[in-house]
């Protein structure tokens, strides 16, 4: 069983651009969520985690804001990717070898994690390295 192309890409819009599906959902909530938060992860979060499975903890780490519209996610067909830079914050201390990227919904805590992905390359983050995806970098396909 799959979901049809016109559903996935309309799911994509709806959670990465607040792009309302008529009569089915909508984002005309008393407080809607205006970012994403993406995360870096030193092994898979899992089917069953959340946004704090294996989390990098780097020195001076934080999850990076991404606005929740078309300036900060990019949706065609059934894909998504970041219409913008993510920059985390530079290690001031530790080494952390990041496999994994995630997209939730909470700047710090738990939170819900949407979606996971494994980077292409593990990323080593040592003092002075600063953590950055070019837009376009992220790609995450719902099929």
């Amino acid at each position: 069983m799959s979901k049809s192309n016109t559903w996935e890409n309309a799911l994509l819009a709806l959670l990465f651009n607040a792009t309302p599906m008529a009569n089915v959902a909508d984002n005309a909530t008393s407080g809607p969520l205006t970012n994403l938060y993406v995360s870096l992860h030193t092994a898979d979060p899992g089917e069953g985690g959340n946004q704090t499975s294996n989390e990098t903890n780097y020195t001076s780490y934080a999850r990076v804001a991404v606005a929740r519209s078309g300036s900060g996610w990019t949706v065609s067909g059934n894909q998504v990717t970041n219409a913008v830079d993510i920059v985390f914050p530079a290690s001031t201390g530790g080494t952390s070898t990041v496999t994994h990227f995630a997209v939730g919904t909470d700047a710090s805590g738990a939170g819900r994690l949407l979606y996971k992905g494994a980077l292409t390359t593990p990323l080593t983050i040592t003092t002075g390295v600063q953590p950055r995806f070019e837009a376009s970098a992220l790609t995450i396909t719902e099929d």
